[in-house]
């Protein structure tokens, strides 16, 4: 009789040490989906940003929803293939370089979106050799379309940053 209770007990114990075992796992799981979800949700982000520095956006707008919503500095410019087309298209043909500094991304995720603030500095220089230097802010929703994060909504504001 006496080893029965002991053997009852060691195996409680042992299903409750594989019970936590497997909740630890499950949890050290969950973080690296979260991370490899963080790290996919950078690269499109990261993507935009370079192909902005490269003066070419053409491949860009499978970067986002067809029906994203795009706003800049107080204005609203539609969707992404109209912003594109209409705005950053030609914008960009009129600059001789454009580069980011001090880039900073933080990313967070409510349900199935993800939130994302990116702040940085950069500085245009023209075709015809103006100089332009600011301070941006950006935030973007994100959400998996397929197995692809895509950019619903973007919104970029700039300014001065002081003492210029």
């Amino acid at each position: 009789m006496k080893y029965r209770g002991v053997l009852a007990v060691v195996g409680s114990v042992l299903v409750s040490n594989a019970a936590m075992a497997a909740q630890t796992n499950n949890r050290q799981a969950t973080a690296a989906r979260a991370a490899s979800e963080e790290v996919a949700v950078k690269q499109i982000l990261s993507r935009y940003k370079a192909a902005i520095e490269k003066l070419d956006a053409t491949a860009t707008q499978q970067l986002f929803a067809p029906d994203s919503a795009i706003f800049e500095t107080g204005g609203s410019e539609g969707t992404y293939a109209n912003y594109l087309t209409h705005h950053l298209g030609p914008e960009l043909k009129e600059f001789k370089r454009f580069g980011f500094s001090d880039y900073k991304v933080d990313v967070r995720f409510e349900g199935p979106v993800a939130l994302a603030t990116e702040t940085y500095n950069y500085r245009i220089e023209t075709k015809s050799g103006e100089t332009a230097e600011r301070r941006g802010v950006a935030t973007s929703v994100l959400k998996k379309i397929g197995r692809q994060w895509k950019i619903l909504s973007m919104h970029n504001s700039a300014r001065k940053p002081r003492g210029l």
